[in-house]
């Protein structure tokens, strides 16, 4: 879910969601107006939808954030089963993809692929697997993106327009069964490299970049909801590329579903899988 820029005034809520749809499912996006009760949604509308659909349970993406010009990034995952991951590479396909929308649900002028044959105008990137984490540094408003790997090989990357990273061609990663992933090669020309990835997995979720002052050595700093690793990660970037990590809370036992670094009183919020919701802030 994400907020309005103009919430304060337009008091819109935008949504990712797993629609029916089709002979299967899609990742979808709504928006609508939150009542003044807070209560309800009012006038609902879908005003996006990742076609192609697909009869499955997995790899949805969903991740929603805005830019700096109130335009929306959403990720899509490539369905998880052998038949759908190619379509990862396939530009038609709005499978494995961060696509970039307006608050209608219509591509970007400035997208990469605008005018080309074939290619759903909406992508931003592709060749990914399912991008659980999105978000916007402070200062470069570069973006940035976590992505599950499958056993071993989640990613950390800095996504350009237009940009192929890989999957299923390239990974550091292997199947679950412990067989190597196509070819089992982990760099191809034309094919971006992760700026960062885990073996074993984390299972990185949410993410946010730190942009308060109370605690000034988190500044900038990107947080990392993990799931199978059971913590929070606080990365240190420098010049684009990792230079620190430090793990969180690895002592509560809890499947960390998203962070919020950026709240106005500098407080890092984090809520789990079970319901709980952790506030991080400095003694």
């Amino acid at each position: 879910m994400a907020l309005d820029p103009d919430f304060a005034s337009n008091r819109m809520i935008y949504w990712s969601f797993s629609e029916p749809f089709g002979n299967g499912n899609l990742t979808a996006v709504a928006k609508g107006k939150l009542s003044n009760n807070e209560k309800l949604i009012e006038n609902p509308v879908v005003v996006f939808r990742a076609e192609t659909s697909y009869n499955g349970s997995l790899h949805f993406g969903g991740r929603i954030i805005f830019d700096s010009e109130g335009n929306i990034f959403v990720s899509t995952g490539e369905r998880s089963d052998l038949l759908t991951r190619p379509q990862a590479q396939d530009l038609s396909s709005g499978l494995g993809k961060i696509m970039k929308i307006n608050v209608n649900g219509g591509a970007v002028s400035s997208n990469p692929f605008i005018g080309e044959q074939g290619v759903k105008p909406e992508i931003y990137s592709y060749g990914h697997r399912n991008v659980q984490g999105l978000a916007v540094h402070p200062e470069t408003q570069l973006l940035w993106e976590t992505e599950f790997g499958a056993k071993g090989g989640d990613e950390i990357n800095l996504i350009q327009p237009s940009k192929n990273y890989g999957w299923p061609i390239i990974s550091y990663g292997y199947e679950y069964n412990g067989n190597k992933i196509g070819e089992g090669i982990t760099q191809k020309e034309g094919m971006e490299q992760p700026v960062y990835y885990w073996d074993p997995s984390i299972s990185p979720s949410g993410i946010d970049f730190y942009t308060g002052t109370a605690v000034p050595e988190w500044q900038n700093n990107l947080f990392i909801g993990a799931l199978s690793g059971k913590h929070i990660v606080r990365i240190v970037i420098k010049n684009n590329k990792v230079v620190g990590e430090e793990r969180l809370l690895a002592d509560k036992g809890e499947r960390f579903r998203d962070v919020l670094a950026s709240h106005p009183n500098q407080s890092l919020y984090a809520i789990t899988d079970s319901g709980k919701l952790f506030k991080i802030s400095k003694k």
